[in-house]
């Protein structure tokens, strides 16, 4: 197992924007190094017999069939907007135009 030191804790907070004090970097260190044993346990299974998945339970393609329907003509459509040009529905500007 790797050890955990407060180097890597800085490292890990830096990356995460976090500042810490020091009492924070030692319980971290203990924590962290408690989180790899536990990986170092689960990594002396045998998994040569199960097949990868990405979840537990099985779970299917909750989807509807995407179908053609009937769409609404552009009058309706634009009936009503809060602004058109007949056209066009009219938002406010967001952006810069350049």
């Amino acid at each position: 197992m790797a050890k955990i030191t407060k180097e890597d804790v800085e490292y890990v907070a830096g990356l995460a924007q976090l500042s810490l004090d020091e009492a924070a970097r030692e319980r971290l260190v203990g924590e962290m190094s408690n989180i790899l044993s536990y990986m170092d346990k689960l990594n002396e299974l045998d998994t040569s017999g199960i097949e990868p998945m990405m979840h537990v339970l099985d779970i299917s393609n909750v989807y509807r069939d995407d179908v053609v329907g009937p769409s609404l003509d552009r009058e309706t459509a634009l009936m009503n907007a809060p602004k058109s040009d007949g056209e066009y529905f009219l938002v406010p500007r967001i952006l810069d135009q350049e």
